[in-house]
Formats: structure tokens, sequence, C-alpha cells
């Protein structure tokens, strides 16, 4: 019964939609009718319109994402060196710091740096800095031994850099996590302790160079005279030969036998810092690792006031990115401003 009722009333339904698509005649008409557009319009519509929202969004997303869209990369020193770029902005930098009166005591600047390649492959990224210590007008203090030695707008100065790295750093590939599970559990870490070597700041550019990296700059931050000490202490230690690398420093660091680059950097009192759970960090590569030193910075240092100037993180940074050609666009940027280079 229930077979039957269904079957006479799907006949009836489509008797009516028969009736309602001929006209006086029993010609049938045509789907085309005004009627029926304005019902399929009414559905078409919003349809669309959704579909072109989304496919502009995902569109939006994919380009910001592939840094299609960054159209702040600065192409105006593109001939000028990486390196020389660097070194002309920490100057401008200081100088403007330091004003057009006499200086009559020494002053005192940090530079944080990374760099990094599309998808921050550890073994690609890097985290350092600089220090830098401008001597004050008309003095003739006594000079760190070892540390570089300048001059600029009549002004002395004398810097060194913290890049601790493989003594082949450049040369051979980092080893980072070699083995199943390396990441989560650090005694499957096939990677050996190497000798490490402390790379000034030229060397260490030519190494991002070469790889074609972006490399990121925060600051220069003036810091007292005692944050100075420490870093040229860290610097002599590290020289001293006694100190070993590791990229995954999780047990080395703990035994005190060998650290990364960015514990390196870090604590500037504590040699072999506690990282907690994870030490080493997912992620914690090249901007995020030194970003993680300056949030070190601004809440053990600055507390001690050893650090003088309030940082913001995210709105300090400054990039350098590599490009082919000049104007040329897909550029790997991750830096809310940059300039591009490519020599």
């Amino acid at each position: 019964m229930n077979r039957v009722n269904n079957s006479d009333g799907r006949a009836t339904s489509r008797a009516r939609l028969t009736n309602g698509l001929v006209n006086h005649e029993g010609k049938p008409l045509r789907p085309s009718g005004r009627g029926v557009q304005r019902k399929i319009s009414r559905r078409v519509k919003p349809l669309a319109s959704w579909i072109v929202y989304y496919v502009s969004l995902f569109s939006m997303c994919v380009s910001v994402g592939a840094g299609l869209l960054k159209a702040d990369v600065d192409f105006s020193n593109y001939d000028t060196p990486l390196f020389q770029q660097i070194v002309n902005r920490i100057k401008d930098k200081v100088a403007a710091r330091l004003g057009e009166g006499v200086n009559t005591q020494d002053r005192y600047f940090i530079v944080p740096f990374a760099f990094q390649k599309r998808w921050n492959n550890p073994q690609f990224s890097h985290s350092f800095i600089s220090v830098i210590r401008v001597l004050g007008d008309g003095k003739q203090p006594s000079l760190t031994p070892g540390l570089r030695r300048g001059q600029f707008k009549n002004r002395e100065f004398e810097a060194f850099t913290i890049s601790w790295v493989p003594h082949d750093f450049g040369i051979n590939p980092v080893c980072v996590f070699d083995g199943f599970g390396s990441r989560i559990f650090p005694t499957w870490n096939k990677c050996p302790i190497v000798v490490g070597r402390n790379f000034r700041l030229d060397e260490t550019l030519k190494v991002a160079l070469n790889d074609k990296s972006s490399v990121g700059i925060w600051g220069p931050y003036e810091i007292r005279k005692e944050a100075f000490d420490l870093g040229v202490k860290r610097k002599l230690l590290l020289d001293g030969g006694t100190i070993k690398y590791k990229a995954d420093d999780r047990l080395t660091r703990k035994d005190q036998v060998a650290i990364n680059c960015f514990h390196a950097m870090a604590n500037l009192e504590e040699l072999y810092p506690n990282g907690g759970f994870l030490g080493t960090g997912f992620q914690m590569w090249g901007i995020n690792g030194t970003a993680r030193v300056l949030i070190e910075y601004t809440k053990a240092v600055r507390d001690k006031g050893l650090l003088l100037e309030p940082v913001d993180i995210k709105k300090d940074l400054y990039g350098f990115v590599y490009a082919t050609e000049r104007n040329s666009g897909g550029l790997y940027d991750p830096f809310p401003h940059a300039s591009a280079y490519h020599q």
C-alpha cells in the first residue's frame, strides 16, 4: 500500500510540474522564461558571491605567505654589498643615538642578528650578536685586546661579535637532528659534538650571503658598561677552545660540554643556562632564536639595569633579503621592513 501511494504522489507531482510548463495550446514552454531565470538567479548569485569571496581570500593568503604582496622591500641600496648595508645601518643608528654634541663618556651598544632561509630549516639558520664600545671624545682609554677597532665621524670605537658555530661553518652542513625521534629524545640524536669557533661579523654574513639567506637585525640598543664587560668575558671564554659546539645541546649544555649559537649569546652571566623542557626548542632557530634571547635580555638583564632602551621585538626587526635582480618579486621576506641585496 505504501508503494502504491508513493507512486501516485510522484505521478501527481509530475503532472503538476508538466502543467506548469505548457501553454494553452498544450505546447511545452522552454525553461528559459523570466520566472525561472529569476528563481535560478536568486539561488546562484549568493553562491557565486561566496565562491568569489573565498577564492579571493585564499589567493590573498597564498600571496602573503609567499611574500608576493610585500611591496615595502627597498631596492635603493641593491648594489651595495650586504655587509656594507648592515654596517652603514649600525653606524647611522648609533650616531643618531649619540647625537651631535660632545660625548665625554664611553657608550656601549648591542646589535642582535639572525638569518634563515624559507621554511626556517635549522641547518641554514643562525643567531648571533655584535657588541660595540664608542670611546668618549678626546680620551685615551685603555683598549680591549683582540677587538676590532675603527673610526666613524671622528669617533673611535671597538667592536666584537659572538657568533658561535662549528669550525667548518659555511663549508659543511650543520648537523642538527640525526635519527628517528631525535627531535623529541636527545639521547637518540646521532649528531656529534664538534669543535666550535667564534666567527667575526664579516665571516658570518658571508655564509648568509652564500646561502642567499634573509638576515634580520634589531637595534642597536644601548647598554651599560657591565653588559659590555659580560660580552667580552663570554667572547674570551669561547675563543679559549675549551667549549665545543652542538646544535641540539640539551644534554651537552647540561653536562657543560657544548652549546649552540643562541645559548652562546643568551644569558651572559650563565654559560650553560637551563633551557627547560625541550630546551633547544622546536622552531627555535634563526629569527625565533634571537627573539627568544631578546625576551631573556628584557626580562633578566633589563631588570638589573644593563639594557638602557625599551625593546619591541616585532617592530624593531629590520631585514635584508636576497633578490636575483633589481625589483624582482616573490622574495622570501619575513620582516616588517627590508632592503634587498645581491652581493
